[in-house]
């Protein structure tokens, strides 16, 4: 029975989601990485939010048995995705169950800004009735700057079209089409967006490339009288710069529910007039905190149960209606992967996979994950769908994708080539019935087979003797064979031979047959 770790406070709906699914829970909040990883081990999943941090020491002392960690939310900078992703375990998060609570908390932290709300709150409250202090802007004919127009970014220019602000958005993912049908303008830089906005806010990861993206240089091109909002992540501004800023005049105010270090008992920035603070709550609504506890334990539980993936940090998503159409072509990919990472000595230079016919309708990311990682399995340990797009890219290995409906010779087809220093060699493969994975050309040479157990592979020349002299050494070692399959091309010099056996083959017999006189190739299989 799998079993999972709550590492944080959720919802109730989590734990019984996992329960009413045959997954043991243990619920222990409030750990530190160290005790974290202590009992780490002790679990296939962690389920984890903003508090706990899953290490790469927690990672590592979850293996070999923790295949998943899921965070309910959006952000995973308290998870180190790549130790992760190196170890094969799977990150996941809930992009969509918090989205609308956190636009709404930056429309409301732009507000707060625009009118001065919380200062004029606390005056009022004091009974000072400061009517004429408190001089607001209107939102109406403002430009808003979005920086991040994903998920959360685009529900917040929808909210602003809709309060009649101009809308410009810079988002290296947003497509001009995309922009167009939301009634905003996409800009190509940063450099373009700056001096046009009123308000500019941040709905952008905290990664390498945007860390300290709100610096001094950066708000010497906004516009004065700029406002800022950072309801993203704490570390996109670098917030010494801001203060800077706040205290010329330039920046008219600042709005944040986020901080570089949180929890944020001490700040730079508190206490400034023109700052508006608030503890991290883009996500605290009681809807969202139901709608991430339910999202992160479903997903998990699929994953667990039946390998669906769905919205994956570090691996192509596999939807639970994908699952079983995928199914059958997961084997194939893994066949014919596993086939040619043992075949082929020589390190990969560069791996085309072609989808023919009917599979190149589908979703086939994760099929390449799969060829991919049972080509590396030979050769590299601890090895799978989560890493192996990784081992290629640290390895320098070019990987290709192509995509065909049409197939000449089946109704589906996949096509794995790999190249080495001594050229390209490929194999093909496709499905009998729909649901048997068949090999059904090797290296040009016509030969169906399927896979499976112990075979032994021969590269030949086609010439008399070959398959007399198999089946002696073979039977004289008491090495029964279950299949022998043989493909040649017509009227060439090249043949291959596949057999399936039953037993081990002693190395010394295995040795015999590698050096007798036809054998250019010679190599035992294991599937």
């Amino acid at each position: 029975m799998p079993k999972v770790l709550i590492a944080d406070k959720m919802d109730p709906l989590a734990e019984q989601i996992f329960k009413n699914n045959g997954i043991e829970v243990d619920i222990k909040v409030g750990l530190s990485p160290e005790e974290i990883a202590a009992i780490a081990g002790q679990y296939d999943g962690i389920a984890a939010r903003s508090s706990a941090k899953i290490t790469e020491d927690v990672i590592q002392a979850g293996l070999p048995r923790l295949k998943v960690v899921g965070r309910a939310g959006i952000g995973v900078d308290t998870i180190d995705v790549a130790a992760a992703t190196a170890a094969g375990v799977v990150v996941m998060n809930t992009p969509f169950g918090n989205s609308i609570t956190t636009a709404e908390h930056a429309l409301a932290m732009m507000f707060a800004l625009a009118r001065q709300i919380p200062e004029a709150n606390q005056s009022t409250h004091a009974g000072k009735w400061e009517k004429s202090k408190f001089m607001g802007v209107e939102l109406y004919g403002k430009t808003l700057g979005i920086i991040g127009c994903g998920n959360i970014g685009s529900i917040v220019a929808a909210r602003a079209v809709g309060l009649q602000m101009k809308v410009v958005a810079f988002d290296p993912f947003l497509s001009a089409d995309r922009a167009r049908d939301m009634g905003i303008e996409k800009v190509e830089t940063l450099d373009e967006l700056y001096p046009r906005a009123d308000f500019i806010t941040l709905h952008t990861p905290l990664v390498d490339s945007t860390r300290n993206l709100i610096d001094a240089a950066a708000i010497a091109k906004m516009k004065p009288g700029i406002r800022i909002i950072n309801c993203a992540r704490g570390g996109l501004i670098v917030e010494a710069d801001l203060k800077l800023a706040l205290d010329s005049g330039h920046v008219a105010g600042a709005a944040l529910d986020v901080f570089e270090e949180e929890p944020a008992k001490t700040n730079i920035l508190f206490g400034h007039p023109n700052v508006v603070c608030t503890p991290h709550l883009g996500a605290s609504t009681a809807e969202a905190q139901v709608n991430v506890a339910i999202q992160v334990a479903e997903q998990m539980s699929e994953f667990l149960l039946s390998g669906a993936v769905t919205n994956a940090i570090n691996m192509p998503s596999i939807s639970a209606e994908d699952a079983p159409r995928l199914k059958p072509y997961m084997d194939l990919a893994t066949l014919l992967g596993g086939f040619a990472g043992q075949v082929v000595d020589d390190a990969f230079s560069k791996i085309d996979i072609a989808y023919q016919g009917h599979v190149a309708t589908l979703n086939t990311r994760p099929l390449t994950a799969a060829v991919l990682a049972a080509l590396f399995r030979p050769t590299l340990s601890g090895i799978n769908m989560v890493n192996a797009p990784e081992a290629a890219k640290s390895r320098g290995i070019a990987i290709s994708e192509t995509r065909t409906e049409s197939c000449e010779d089946f109704h589906t087809a996949i096509i794995v080539t790999v190249t080495t220093k001594d050229g390209a060699r490929s194999i093909t493969g496709t499905l009998f019935a729909g649901r048997e994975a068949r090999i059904m050309d090797i290296e040009g040479v016509p030969i169906e087979t399927g896979a499976s157990g112990q075979m032994l592979f021969i590269r030949n020349d086609d010439t008399p003797g070959l398959i007399g002299a198999v089946g002696m050494l073979l039977g004289d070692a008491g090495v029964n064979i279950a299949d022998f399959r043989l493909g040649r091309i017509p009227g060439g010099s090249s043949a291959i031979a596949l057999v399936s056996i039953d037993d081990a083959i002693p190395s010394s017999v295995f040795d015999k047959i590698a050096s007798l006189k036809q054998v250019r190739q010679a190599k035992l299989l294991s599937f």
